[in-house]
């Protein structure tokens, strides 16, 4: 499976809380729904649809996974929520149990062994993706060990002035090519990145 990362971000690089006021204020987050007056249901929507039709499984981080099991099983009847509802989820975290894993079809994968445990998914049978929303702490290791595929940065017209960033902190060079772009009246700036052949600079 490919590994694909799909975020809304803004223009200095912040993914926390979008969704809504108390979805994270770690660090006194204060901008919590940031992303709404930026959504259409064409460009940013359909970016979101395009990317899980394509999936073959989801791969959350613990907040972001606890965040849509909280949201997405009461809204059966609209196809995209019996989509997210249906699909096969696995979620890393180092303090979740069995017993907590109430959204459907959720596996829990420890998290001293992400790593080699999303490795072996990377590489094993089918032909789908492994789709990973939100996740800023996962996002930044898949991107450190080399592990993604496909970076869909939905860019939105805003400066938050801080906040968490999927983008690893280590010095290191990694070069990306842009694969596709489209941009919405709001302005956002939906981009497919996918890591440039080696040697190119």
């Amino acid at each position: 499976m490919r590994i694909v990362i799909t975020e809304f971000i803004s223009l200095d690089g912040v993914v926390q809380a979008p969704g809504g006021q108390g979805e994270d204020d770690d660090g006194g987050f204060a901008h919590g729904g940031w992303s709404h007056p930026f959504f259409d249901e064409k460009v940013v929507g359909g970016a979101f649809d395009d990317a899980t039709k394509k999936a073959e499984a989801l791969l959350f981080g613990r907040r972001t996974w606890q965040t849509m099991a909280a949201a997405w099983p009461d809204r059966a009847g609209d196809p995209f929520a019996d989509r997210m509802n249906a699909i096969p989820k696995y979620v890393v975290s180092t303090t979740l149990g069995e017993d907590e894993l109430t959204w459907n079809n959720t596996t829990l994968i420890a998290g001293g062994e992400a790593v080699a445990r999303i490795r072996e998914l990377q590489a094993g049978d089918g032909g789908g993706d492994l789709v990973v929303m939100g996740s800023p702490t996962l996002v930044r290791t898949l991107l450190s060990e080399g592990l993604v595929d496909e970076l869909r940065l939905m860019v939105m017209p805003v400066l938050l002035g801080g906040g968490k960033s999927i983008f690893p902190a280590d010095g290191g060079l990694r070069t990306l090519e842009l694969t596709s772009t489209a941009i919405s009246p709001a302005g956002v700036h939906v981009c497919t990145y996918r890591p440039a052949a080696r040697g190119q600079t």
